[in-house]
């Protein structure tokens, strides 16, 4: 009897293990929604592998080359092919398209129009030959922020790729403005502070006077160095205007990430880049 009992528990524990079990494969042409796209609680979206939404992203001219203007079409679907054809407004735009190149020493973040049918289209162009990754940010109707991508070849001469390289000293200047970043932590994670501190760069005055871009003080993105790990963050104050812009994410996993700030003065939208090491 007591053998019997045994043997039922072995078999139980074995069929718990087995539907517990199971294979994923990331499929970067898909995505589910995920939470906190402009919402306080959770700042930042990320780019997350499922079936739910898939995006097909092509020219109208078939290929696509260096320096050119090309229309480019993003259809959004669901994961019977079906278009996905109403969408809700996110900080201002119904999309939010980034456009990077493999090294990330270009980054290009614009707004395709929404035509019908899950249909966005712009015009756009790119500086070389290569490859590049475009990420196609947006909020189904009555979902959550979801972000798809893909890697479009752009035919032209290469530029030599540069090394992608955590930053000595995080102290840029952009367009006359001396931005400094500090991170509360670089361990994977954590959740993380980071505060951009905006003088101008000749007198060193601070800069209180930051102007709304894209319904908020600011935007960041961040992306891992080989563009798998995407966060696009929003500000902890959306209505601030500095000197101190503060951003709360979190990194998934260690690795060397590259971190874009976009803020708007008198008029001009200007854009930061950094770059850091995750433990």
């Amino acid at each position: 009897m007591q053998r019997k009992m045994m043997l039922i528990l072995t078999v139980v524990l074995v069929l718990g293990v087995l539907s517990a079990c199971g294979t994923s494969k990331k499929n970067e042409n898909s995505a589910t929604p995920s939470t906190g796209h402009g919402e306080h609680g959770d700042h930042d979206t990320k780019e997350q592998p499922a079936n739910s939404l898939k995006a097909s992203f092509s020219f109208a001219s078939g290929t696509v080359k260096a320096t050119e203007n090309s229309d480019l079409n993003i259809q959004i679907m669901d994961s019977d092919g079906n278009s996905v054809n109403e969408f809700e407004w996110s900080h201002e735009k119904l999309m939010h398209l980034i456009v990077v190149s493999k090294d990330l020493s270009y980054f290009n973040h614009i707004h395709p129009d929404y035509n019908t049918n899950g249909n966005f289209a712009i015009k756009t162009s790119f500086p070389n030959g290569g490859e590049y990754k475009v990420f196609s940010d947006f909020v189904p109707k009555g979902g959550a922020s979801t972000t798809l991508s893909e890697w479009v070849e752009v035919e032209g001469e290469e530029k030599v790729q540069e090394p992608i390289e955590a930053d000595t000293k995080l102290v840029k200047v952009a367009d006359g403005k001396e931005v400094e970043l500090t991170l509360s932590s670089t361990t994977a994670k954590d959740e993380v502070t980071l505060t951009f501190n905006m003088v101008d760069a000749q007198t060193k005055k601070d800069i209180s006077d930051l102007e709304q871009y894209l319904g908020a003080v600011g935007h960041v993105v961040i992306l891992s160095d080989d563009a798998e790990q995407y966060l696009h963050v929003h500000p902890v104050d959306e209505k601030g205007t500095g000197p101190k812009a503060e951003f709360m994410t979190s990194f998934p996993k260690s690795g060397t990430y590259k971190i874009w700030g976009q803020f708007q003065h008198q008029g001009q939208v200007f854009t930061v880049p950094f770059v850091v090491d995750i433990e």
